[in-house]
């Protein structure tokens, strides 16, 4: 079956063979900021679902060599791992990837009237607790399943990759810095800086608790519907192994106000840690939940400096990655994290 590389490629003909089922029409419509890649939704006239949303490959095609990896891991996700767990995501009706060239294509349900979440802003209370009960539907499944550690191509970090990381991070810090320089608070530049010391290391801690880790649990990859009584997850190309504290660390530090983080992020902590208790964890009590969390901190700086260094920037992008930075920089404050 053909791989489609555009989405000129998206005709009733492909589709009616991949969905095996009559299409006469196809609309589309871009969606999404396509840093890494293009999505569309796509309205069809047939026998099939009414909408559904494709992602394709970036344009470049050098883009898509670099990227390569980062698909081939959510494709993996969708077909090998996401029934495995009970956290919600977009039903997948397809998913191909060439792996000579990285085209790939992905067609997923359309979740629509549930709507992205927003960084910049914040969550509420209550959608923060929603994804706690998510989070845990990631974690708890596949806690310390080795299994996982059987999976060709779901990452699990190394010394090599440490080592890498702490050569890697330190300059882009400086880079961060330099650039939000009229902005950033003196303190979180000396936060900022004093995590460069430890990165490597903490890359690779605490290895007796492991688990599936999105990497980028954070609200602009959460679609919440109207309600806001559920959290669907999406952007799996950062999936790997490894401390499960880091998915709930970096999404408090980032996705709640610092006043509300303050207020509220015991509370939600104990909410995760109940979640993972009903997937059948054990041995893994609070106190000992709440220390993870307090650890893997370094997750937000991590993934906020990193996203800053290698994505496109935009005046939106910018005053998000400045907004996650302070949040997550007072937050490793607060909790004393580095000491």
């Amino acid at each position: 079956m053909k791989i489609i590389a555009g989405p000129e490629d998206l005709t009733p003909a492909w589709l009616t063979e991949v969905l095996n089922t009559r299409i006469d029409r196809v609309d589309l419509e871009p969606v999404g900021t396509g840093q890494i890649g293009s999505c569309f939704r796509v309205t069809l006239t047939g026998e099939a679902p009414a909408r559904l949303i494709a992602k394709l490959p970036a344009a470049d095609p050098a883009a898509r060599a670099l990227l390569g990896g980062a698909y081939r891991t959510e494709l993996l996700f969708y077909r090998e791992i996401a029934e495995t767990v009970t956290i919600r995501t977009p039903h997948c009706h397809h998913a191909a990837i060439d792996p000579e060239t990285s085209n790939f294509v992905l067609l997923l349900e359309d979740l629509s009237p549930a709507a992205q979440g927003d960084q910049l802003t914040g969550c509420s209370p209550r959608q923060a607790h929603t994804c706690m009960r998510a989070l845990a539907g990631l974690h708890g499944p596949r806690w310390c399943d080795e299994t996982l550690l059987a999976i060709d191509g779901l990452h699990h970090n190394t010394e090599t990759d440490a080592s890498t990381l702490a050569e890697v991070y330190a300059p882009a810090v400086e880079t961060f810095i330099d650039r939000f320089a009229d902005r950033l608070h003196p303190a979180d530049r000396d936060t900022l800086r004093r995590t460069t010391e430890t990165i490597g290391p903490w890359l690779l801690a605490r290895p007796e608790r492991f688990g599936l880790v999105h990497g980028d649990y954070r609200l602009d990859n959460l679609l919440f519907p109207p309600d806001d009584t559920t959290a669907t997850t999406v952007d799996w190309q950062t999936l790997t192994i490894g401390l499960p504290a880091r998915d709930l660390s970096y999404f408090l530090a980032t996705s709640l106000t610092t006043e509300d983080r303050r207020t509220h992020e015991r509370d939600l902590v104990a909410r995760y840690h109940d979640a993972l208790l009903t997937h059948g964890v054990t041995d893994y009590p609070l106190g000992l939940c709440w220390d993870d969390y307090r650890f893997a901190l370094l997750q937000a700086p991590l993934i906020t400096v990193l996203g800053c260094a290698y994505g496109t920037p935009t005046e939106r992008g910018d005053a998000m990655f400045l907004t996650m930075a302070t949040r997550a920089c007072t937050t490793i404050r607060d909790l004393d994290t580095l000491n």
